[in-house]
């Protein structure tokens, strides 16, 4: 209702509605989220809004229609049968929820309604949603090995349904077969998808709605950093091609294409982004170009929960996840100096206890029916720091994962 008033907010003690013969009425808003064109009582509201406004003609009524949530006690009933409107008429200078309608939002989702509250009223809400109950279909790009692999075989385990996904045929075919012999025909599937094509990425997102019909947790872990350690003048045009093409590129894709396959769910769905080494912001000599992308990944997180705020999607929610520093054969490939020896043997765990770590937080966000943004952390900056003095003073953890000079 804000977008309708010239001068300011839209009190409720600020609408009229008039009747036929000019006659005011008791004031009262009526709000309708049937998905009828937020334009057509525009102009009606505006008008009305004005102080000191108490009549108009009578075929101006004061009827604003919108998707808001409510700010007032409402009384819920059905949806007014009308023809249903254009995707342009219902997102009027929103080209990006016309967008997301033209792919296929139903036009008449379950739970919402039309309701009519009285000024002076409290209370309220948006739109119910379907609550989420587990077990959980799960999607996580880049899960044939390192920590993807370990977070699929956690859900697993958890009893919920996993989609993994890699750019090689071989890897998801034989992973694939590994995961059925051990947890079931039903609870797993694979695909092949390059996350740097928009193509893989979409019928990624057909291949889970044939398979699940919908995904509750998507996790963005597929990353590169071509296994190159060594400085930027160093790093070779396809190197810094494949780094930024797969973690930022490949990243936007999957996040578009996430949010508009789960803005059609019931249930709506989470979103996680996996950080990495350069984050928080921190210099990253020898891998700046996986650094600068990693920095990018909590930047873009933070615009898409604006985003979503912004347009008023109350279903789908992006987070953070950081594993820290995992025994990957990524980490690993950069094990050449002493600094990184030292540090990969004080902080770094194996991807099965990251995943037994992150897994129940994860599942957790939806078992609470939680919608709000989340960073969740394994390597603390207080378990970073206290393992960093127990090596220090005792010598904890020397060599335990590579010899160090």
């Amino acid at each position: 209702a804000r977008e309708f008033a010239d001068d300011g907010p839209l009190a409720d003690a600020d609408v009229r509605a008039i009747a036929p013969s000019g006659t005011p009425l008791s004031p009262r808003l009526v709000i309708s989220a049937s998905r009828a064109p937020q334009r057509a009582h525009a102009s009606p509201a505006r008008s009305l809004a004005r102080p000191g406004a108490t009549s108009v003609p009578s075929s101006r009524m004061a009827t604003v229609t919108a998707s808001l949530p409510l700010r007032a006690a409402a009384r819920a009933g059905p949806a007014p049968s009308r023809a249903p409107p254009s995707d342009a008429a219902f997102f009027p200078g929103r080209p990006w929820q016309r967008g997301l309608a033209a792919r296929g939002r139903p036009r008449e989702p379950a739970g919402w309604f039309r309701a009519e509250a009285l000024s002076g009223g409290g209370g309220g809400g948006p739109p119910r949603r379907e609550p989420m109950a587990p077990p959980y279909n799960v999607l996580i790009t880049g899960s044939t090995k390192g920590i993807g692999y370990a977070l699929a075989r956690k859900f697993l385990k958890a009893g919920d349904n996993v989609v993994i996904c890699s750019r090689s045929a071989e890897r998801v075919e034989s992973v694939r077969n590994d995961l059925k012999k051990e947890f079931g025909e039903q609870h797993v599937w694979g695909t092949v998808c390059d996350v740097r094509e928009g193509k893989d990425v979409k019928a990624l997102v057909d291949f889970a709605r044939d398979k699940l019909e919908y995904i509750d947790i998507w996790i963005n872990n597929a990353g590169s950093n071509a296994y190159s350690y060594k400085p930027l003048v160093e790093t070779s045009d396809e190197a810094l091609i494949e780094v930024i093409t797969t973690n930022t590129l490949g990243l936007m894709l999957c996040c578009r294409e996430a949010i508009n396959m789960m803005w059609n769910q019931p249930r709506g769905g989470h979103i996680f982004n996996i950080d990495g080494a350069g984050s928080d912001g921190r210099p990253t000599p020898r891998f700046a170009a996986y650094g600068a992308t990693k920095r990018s990944v909590v930047h873009l997180t933070k615009s898409l929960q604006a985003e979503l705020q912004m347009n008023e999607v109350n279903n789908v929610v992006v987070h953070n996840l950081s594993p820290g520093m995992v025994t990957t054969d990524l980490l690993m490939s950069g094990a050449t100096t002493k600094q990184a020896k030292f540090f990969i043997n004080i902080l770094a765990e194996t991807p099965d206890v990251v995943a037994d770590y992150l897994v129940p937080n994860i599942r957790e966000i939806p078992t609470n029916q939680s919608m709000k943004p989340t960073y969740i952390r394994f390597l603390t900056g207080l378990k970073a720091y206290s393992r960093i003095f127990s090596r220090i003073a005792f010598g904890a953890r020397r060599n335990k994962y590579v010899a160090e000079d």
